[in-house]
């Protein structure tokens, strides 16, 4: 392992379960309001499904839609071009059939691992939060990761170390923000406790670290987007229905996800037709919590949409495009 290259990587999963990693050198920046340029090639029943930065020498933890997980090093994902479809994910890991990847999260291994949680966050707005120990010793088949209600799915995981505030954000454009200890630590077969209580329709997109002095960055289906100071999402106790993070509206679209940012990183967003763009985060306009945001990216093809989004380190520009003023 000393041997090999530390780089960063961005890592891309579909759908179908084809997943790849590409130099994040190969992803020029753009100026905001750009159209992106081809960042996977897929089939045209395929879609991408998640995406992150992370270094050659992280651990990948795959979690599946049956509450287990996986663990593999950076390197040991095949390495494709930009336009690559990839590899398919069950010549990587012993999935069970019909077993699918959900959601991938990546992590250090370093000294006091007792101290580190993982908090998972399903779709229902159920919340668990797991000691990385219980995970230290993973076979190559898997183990179960938390047990979850029939037609639930996990679709965040974020890593903790017992101090955190957690923000959970929605797809109709709620969020509550809460102190990760009012979630207790559970074992690897525990079911979790209520997160957020949903709208009649609503699901939940994502989770988030809350820090002080940062904005929480929300993107929407139709390329819309907004910073917002963490310092408007007020602490309250977890599972209530929370407040508004966005308005969403037929232009905007439904939320994507988000992301706690403090204006350094680059931004990578991806859309069903595999266009991936790359633009400066502190391009985008700092709103307060109840407005629709700015145009952070536009479309080549009418119907496409935004489906996933990540960050990576900063990169200069190589485009200057300017585009027309966003409305707000």
């Amino acid at each position: 392992e000393d041997l090999i290259e530390e780089e960063q990587c961005v890592f891309t999963l579909t759908q179908a379960g084809y997943i790849k990693r590409t130099p994040v050198s190969e992803y020029a920046a753009q100026s905001k309001g750009g159209m992106g340029k081809k960042g996977i090639t897929t089939r045209e029943e395929d879609a991408v499904a998640d995406l992150f930065t992370a270094s050659t020498h992280d651990h990948i933890l795959f979690f599946t839609d049956t509450g287990k997980v996986y663990r593999k090093k950076g390197y040991q994902i095949p390495v494709s071009g930009k336009t690559a479809k990839g590899t398919n994910i069950v010549n990587i890991l012993q999935v069970e059939q019909g077993e699918r990847v959900q959601a991938m999260i990546h992590y250090r291994e370093a000294g006091g691992e007792e101290e580190m949680y993982l908090f998972m966050v399903t779709r229902n707005g159920t919340v668990k939060r797991l000691p990385v120990q219980a995970l230290r010793n993973l076979r190559s088949s898997g183990i179960r990761a938390l047990r979850m209600d029939e037609g639930d799915r996990l679709v965040s995981v974020r890593e903790t170390d017992g101090t955190k505030k957690i923000l959970i954000a929605t797809h109709g454009g709620m969020a509550v923000c809460f102190d990760e200890n009012d979630v207790r630590p559970m074992g690897r077969e525990a079911v979790g406790v209520r997160g957020i209580k949903l709208r009649e329709g609503d699901h939940v997109v994502g989770a988030a670290r809350a820090a002080a002095g940062k904005t929480v960055l929300s993107i929407t289906e139709k390329g819309f987007g907004k910073r917002t100071p963490v310092e408007e999402y007020r602490v309250t106790n977890r599972g209530v229905g929370g407040i508004k993070n966005y308005m969403v509206t037929e232009k905007t679209g439904g939320i994507v996800g988000v992301k706690v940012v403090d204006g350094t990183e680059d931004l990578l967003l991806v859309t069903q037709a595999g266009i991936l763009i790359r633009t400066h985060v502190d391009a985008i306009k700092q709103c307060g919590r109840a407005t629709q945001g700015v145009i952070v990216m536009r479309f080549k093809e009418e119907g496409d949409r935004v489906i996933s989004m990540a960050l990576a380190d900063r990169e200069e520009a190589a485009q200057t495009a300017t585009p027309e003023e966003d409305p707000v």
